[in-house]
């Protein structure tokens, strides 16, 4: 169920600052919905021609982000993701349309990626209790639960959209979801010739054209450590911004510090303390890049996407002193003044 409220000042890893004022024949007016979904807080902003326009057009969008996190959130019993979870050894799972589609993009980045972007996961999560506070795995029950990790563990027939469990394998949505959503309601708003509008779904925002009277929308990205701390504000016209840190979610346990980010490879939180953006075209990409690059971390993860022209940023702290990081293609886009 969604919350719903009137937009308040709110932060997020990645702080709206829309350019928002409206020359003074424009018929558009301003619309902002904030709802609780998937996890986390939602922020939807558009220009219609009338208040009640504007609220329907995000009302159509936040039903395609709830239809998406019904059919991806391992939180729901009942949904697709959790059903292919729970589907028996050996036996196939039949994929609809989109979740066909979506686990051939999950294992071309997941090859891509050296599987520094692998969202099977779940046998990981749970031994180090990342969603149940944390805590550290002794190290028989480290190598069961990586066992039953991986994407290998899986046979997919994108022709039947058939998909075989050969292991007790689980997907978790995080590195994902979020992603998949924001194109959903893409395809939509393209179909139906919506713009401009904007959505930043805790942490990843997504834009389709300038607002009136303005050149971009403009994103605040926050300090590594400190996400009440903006130090960067990019200026968006199209395209999604994926974000991953760990400064918030990382756990203590025992006094020491467990990363919610964990490395496939090494069945291990990821060692990068920091974080780090994506901008691409597609906010699946995004999504998953920005878990990516975060856990190769900056000495692998800055050459990777300069070989391959991706535009993505990473932020640490060294000696007391802020770090940025950027890619050719991220500096392309983006005037990098930090405050």
């Amino acid at each position: 169920m969604r919350k719903i409220i009137f937009l308040v000042p709110c932060l997020f890893l990645l702080l709206l600052a829309a350019g928002r004022s409206l020359p003074s024949n424009s018929p558009q007016v301003e619309v902002t919905r904030q709802v609780y979904l998937m996890g986390t807080w939602c922020t939807l902003a558009t220009y219609a021609i009338s208040r009640q326009s504007g609220l329907q057009q995000l009302e159509a969008f936040l039903r395609i982000l709830e239809e998406t996190e019904q059919e991806l959130s391992t939180w729901r019993e009942d949904s697709a993701l959790s059903r292919l979870n729970r589907q028996p050894i050996q036996v196939p799972f039949v994929a609809g349309p989109s979740l066909c589609r979506l686990f051939g993009d999950i294992l071309f980045w997941q090859r891509e990626t050296g599987s520094t972007f692998d969202p099977a996961i779940g046998s990981l999560l749970e031994v180090w209790g990342i969603q149940k506070g944390g805590r550290w795995p002794q190290p028989q029950a480290l190598e069961a639960a990586r066992a039953q990790a991986g994407m290998r563990h899986f046979k997919f027939d994108p022709s039947l959209c058939q998909i075989v469990r050969e292991r007790e394998v689980a997907l978790d949505a995080g590195a994902f979801g979020k992603g998949e959503a924001l194109d959903r309601v893409f395809n939509y708003a393209t179909q139906q010739g919506s713009a401009p509008w904007l959505i930043d779904l805790g942490g990843q925002v997504m834009v389709a054209g300038p607002p009136p009277g303005a050149a971009s929308w403009k994103v605040d990205v926050a300090h590594p450590l400190h996400r009440d701390q903006p130090i960067l504000t990019l200026e968006m016209t199209s395209g999604s911004l994926s974000t991953s840190a760990g400064s918030e979610r990382d756990l203590q346990v025992d006094g020491r510090r467990i990363g919610h980010i964990l490395d496939p490879r090494t069945g291990r939180p990821a060692d990068f303390i920091g974080s780090v953006a994506v901008w691409h075209p597609r906010a699946l990409v995004a999504d998953i890049l920005s878990t990516a690059l975060y856990v190769m971390g900056p000495e692998e993860g800055l050459p990777w996407a300069e070989a391959r022209d991706l535009a993505a940023c990473f932020f640490r702290v060294r000696e007391g002193k802020l770090e940025i990081l950027a890619s050719r293609a991220f500096k392309r886009l983006f005037h990098l003044n930090p405050r």
